[in-house]
């Protein structure tokens, strides 16, 4: 394949890109073009290697996440872009990331077990708003009395917090307690902004 040929498909993934809003997988790309124009899995790869090289020192990133690629504000710029938008973002409570952390670990888990952790009952409204978000899942029932639902993190969940997969979350080890860990998942949600239209947020006060 020639220069001018991987320049195309490089263009035509940037565009996609730009166009989607969210991330595109390696073959979702693919399937952009024509059967007798489709580029191997090995020429996609190296057009986006290229326009991840093209990003360098501007202000948008090319991002790999776990659903693709997509394009993002860098992290650095993203306290001026946000001044964009009127809508401050959703602030949540230490008990949602709380809870959200450790479905994140411990997954799968239930709620029951989620509060003998952290010693509180847990909120149905986090839950709810877990599940809705699409951050969690339930990935099927306890076999105890009760048949709790168990749960577990989402590729959206990866997605959202700019990670391929659950490998990258930092070693338990490495941090002190779960106040902290919420701190780190706070402070991503801030960081956050991609190329489209923001999300519009929930007027619902912050939930506890």
């Amino acid at each position: 394949m020639n220069e001018e040929q991987l320049s195309r498909i490089q263009a035509i993934a940037e565009a996609a890109l730009l166009a989607a809003g969210k991330p595109l997988s390696l073959e979702q790309l693919r399937e952009l073009f024509a059967e007798e124009e489709r580029p191997s899995r090995q020429a996609m790869e190296h057009a986006m290697v290229r326009l991840e090289a093209a990003c360098e020192g501007r202000g948008f990133e090319l991002k790999q996440v776990a659903s693709g690629y997509r394009l993002q504000v860098r992290e650095e710029f993203a306290p001026w872009v946000a001044r964009l938008f009127e809508e401050k973002p959703q602030r949540y409570s230490r008990a949602l990331l709380e809870t959200l952390a450790l479905i994140a670990y411990r997954q799968p888990i239930t709620r029951g077990e989620i509060e003998e952790i952290r010693g509180v009952t847990v909120s149905s409204n986090i839950i709810r708003t877990l599940l809705e978000r699409e951050w969690v899942r339930v990935v099927g029932h306890r076999d105890v009395p009760g048949r709790p639902a168990m749960y577990a993190t989402t590729r959206q969940f990866l997605d959202y917090f700019n990670l391929t997969s659950l490998d990258q979350l930092p070693p338990l080890s490495d941090i002190r307690d779960l106040e902290e860990i919420g701190r780190e998942i706070e402070q991503n949600m801030q960081g956050e902004i991609e190329l489209d239209t923001p999300e519009a947020t929930s007027s619902d006060p912050t939930l506890h």
